[in-house]
C-alpha cells in the first residue's frame, strides 16, 4: 500500500498540480491509516473493508483528535480510495457511507486595530531585518493573504504602481493594498537586493541566506514582534482574521471580503459577521444613553 500512496502523492503533483503543503499533508494522513491497517494484517488496499476504515476512524477519535483533524484525515483517505477506485486497483469504494464528524466552527480569534498597529510599528526600519519585516508585516495585514501565500510571492507577483498582489495556488486572485504597504515595499525593494539577494531569488520575502523566508521563519518574526508589544497567544491566522474581520466592521460587502480571502464558500467568510456584531453591542453599549 506504501507504493499506492506514493503514486497518489505523484498524481497530486503531476496531474491535479497540488502544493507541497497540501501533498506533505496527504502523505502524512495516509501514511498513519497504512500503519493502522497492517497492524490488522490489511497491507493489500483491495482487503480494506467499511468495518476496518470505522475502526480507523475510532482510533482517531480514541487518540482526542479534533473533529477537524478527523475530518481532514477521512477526506484524505476517501480521496486516496476514490484514486484506486478509478485506476482499477479496487472494485468499490469501502469509505463511501463513512461520514466527517460534524465540526462547530467557532469564531475567528481577532485583534483589536490598535493591537495589529501596535505590532507594525515594532520593526526597527533603520535596519535591514526591520524594513523587510514591516514590508511583510504590512502586507499581510492589508490584503488578509495567508503565510504560505505571503512567503510563496514572488517578485513578478507585486504591482507597485496599481498597488495589487497577485497571490494563491489554486484560488489565485488580485488583491489591492494601501499606500502604508507601498510605502514599506518600495523601502524593502530599495534595499533587498544588497540586503538578502545573493542568489538572484524570484521570491519576493527572503531570509539573511539569501534564501526563501519560510513559514516557521515568518512566525519567529510575528511570535518576536508582538512579544515586544506585549500581546501573548497571538498565531499568523490572527492577522488574516483581523483583515476580515475590521474590514467588514468598516462596512465591507461581504462578498468583496470573500473574493479577497479566496474562500469558496461564502458561509466561511459569514463567521467574522459575529465579530461586527459582537464590536456593534460594544459601541452601543458605550454610547446609548439607555443602554
Amino acid at each position: 500500500m506504501k507504493q499506492q500512496i506514493e503514486d497518489f502523492t505523484k498524481y497530486l503533483l503531476e496531474v491535479k498540480q497540488s502544493s507541497m503543503n497540501t501533498i506533505r499533508a496527504y502523505r502524512n494522513d495516509l501514511s498513519k491509516l497504512e500503519s493502522f491497517l497492517r497492524k490488522q494484517g490489511i497491507e493489500n488496499a483491495a482487503k480494506i473493508t467499511e468495518t476496518s476504515l470505522n475502526s480507523y476512524v475510532l482510533s482517531l477519535e480514541k487518540e482526542n483528535m479534533s473533529p477537524s483533524s478527523v475530518s481532514r484525515h477521512i477526506a484524505s483517505m476517501k480521496a486516496f480510495l476514490l484514486y484506486l477506485l478509478k485506476n482499477g486497483s479496487i472494485k468499490g469504494d469501502p469509505s463511501e457511507r463513512i461520514k466527517p464528524p460534524k465540526v462547530v466552527k467557532k469564531s475567528p480569534q481577532v485583534l483589536e486595530e490598535d493591537k495589529i498597529l501596535a505590532i507594525l510599528n515594532q520593526p526597527n526600519i533603520k535596519t535591514s531585518k526591520g524594513i523587510r519585516d514591516k514590508a511583510m508585516l504590512e502586507l499581510l495585514y492589508a490584503t488578509g493573504m495567508k503565510v504560505s501565500e505571503l512567503v510563496n510571492l514572488k517578485l513578478s507577483d507585486v504591482n507597485l504602481s496599481g498597488k495589487y498582489v497577485t497571490c494563491g495556488d489554486k484560488n489565485e486572485r488580485s488583491i489591492p493594498f494601501g499606500n502604508a504597504s507601498k510605502d514599506a515595499l518600495n523601502a524593502y525593494l530599495k534595499i533587498r537586493n544588497a540586503a538578502f539577494d545573493k542568489k538572484n531569488n524570484e521570491y519576493l520575502f527572503l531570509n539573511s541566506h539569501g534564501e526563501q523566508l519560510s513559514r516557521q521563519g515568518f512566525w519567529k518574526i510575528l511570535k518576536e514582534y508582538s512579544k515586544k508589544a506585549g500581546i501573548e497567544g497571538i498565531n499568523p491566522n490572527m492577522i488574516r482574521h483581523s483583515f476580515a474581520a475590521h474590514m467588514i466592521d468598516n462596512g465591507a460587502d461581504i462578498g468583496v471580503v470573500q473574493k479577497f480571502l479566496g474562500h469558496t464558500d461564502i458561509s466561511t467568510t459569514q463567521l467574522y459577521l459575529s465579530y461586527n456584531y459582537q464590536n456593534s453591542r460594544e459601541v452601543y453599549a458605550n454610547t446609548h444613553p439607555r443602554a
